[in-house]
């Protein structure tokens, strides 16, 4: 099982030495792979009705993870670089194509792109695309995404997308790019199961965690598909999980035989890039 880190987004800053700083160090570690979280917008509380509170606002900083991974690719050598995950349906598809290429070739084939449909319907908005169909949209993003990984010039009549001719050059390192999805609603674990190369689960291990993954491995197994090929990255956050349950949460993932595992040390009251390294230093060192 692969660990890897979350890029602490709302909490780096913006000093570039010291998001280097913090990716060379997770690569020095030992870590795979460092997961990006994604937001292009904030929004106001007020702009969300009812109960629900929106865990991001406009007051939330967030790097751009295709720009983030320009830098991180030259900063690093061996980490690979994950979105987990991209709001995919809020974006044009080509153009996430192409920027997802650039990374794998300028890292050498170290990019894996995780996709979701994200809750922030003000993005959308502002994006000019629609919130409503962005479940089937994905479906349709992802199968034109490969074309152009695998193709030199495409052809695609679909629903959404209308390609004649046309490609993406350079093409990508990996032919295609691997990728995940996120999410917990029942459709979501079905589409992954049917079409992704793997899934970020949100939850912690345990009897429930367990039931879950193995009701996906059976969707994957339904769809005609190798569940033993399917990957499954868990994570473990420091501010919910004490240090002395750091070891029996890696293990309880082992036991669901997740390829992946990430630790995540945003919202724990760290105050600096340095005790976000300390953090990351501190869980290798238990978790070996």
């Amino acid at each position: 099982m692969k660990l890897g880190v979350v890029f602490p987004q709302t909490e780096i800053g913006n000093d570039p030495a010291a998001i280097r700083d913090y990716a060379q160090a997770a690569e020095q570690l030992g870590y795979n792979h460092t997961l990006v979280f994604d937001h292009v917008l904030g929004a106001e509380p007020s702009r969300f009705e009812g109960r629900f509170r929106p865990p991001y606002t406009h007051k939330t900083p967030f790097h751009e993870p295709f720009v983030l991974f320009g830098f991180l690719a030259a900063a690093t050598s061996a980490l690979e670089l994950v979105t987990g995950i991209l709001i995919l349906p809020q974006r044009q598809t080509a153009l996430v194509a192409k920027q997802a290429a650039a990374v794998d070739v300028l890292s050498a084939g170290r990019m894996r792109l995780g996709v979701g449909i994200g809750w922030n319907h003000v993005e959308y908005e502002a994006l000019g695309e629609n919130f409503r169909n962005r479940g089937r949209r994905a479906e349709e993003q992802i199968a034109v995404m490969r074309r152009l990984w695998t193709e030199e010039s495409v052809d695609f009549d679909g629903k959404w997308h209308t390609i004649h001719q046309a490609g993406i050059n350079p093409l990508p390192v990996q032919r295609p790019i691997p990728v995940w999805m996120g999410g917990m609603a029942e459709p979501v674990l079905k589409r992954a199961a049917r079409i992704a190369d793997g899934w970020f689960p949100q939850f912690r291990p345990g009897p429930d965690a367990t039931a879950t993954v193995e009701r996906v491995r059976g969707y994957v197994a339904e769809a005609g598909r190798k569940p033993e090929e399917f990957g499954i990255e868990g994570r473990i956050s420091m501010f919910n999980t004490e240090r002395e349950q750091w070891a029996a949460a890696v293990e309880g993932w082992r036991a669901m035989d997740a390829s992946h595992v990430s630790f995540n040390t945003m919202n724990a009251g760290l105050e600096s890039p340095q005790q976000h390294i300390d953090a990351l230093r501190a869980f290798k060192e238990l978790v070996r």
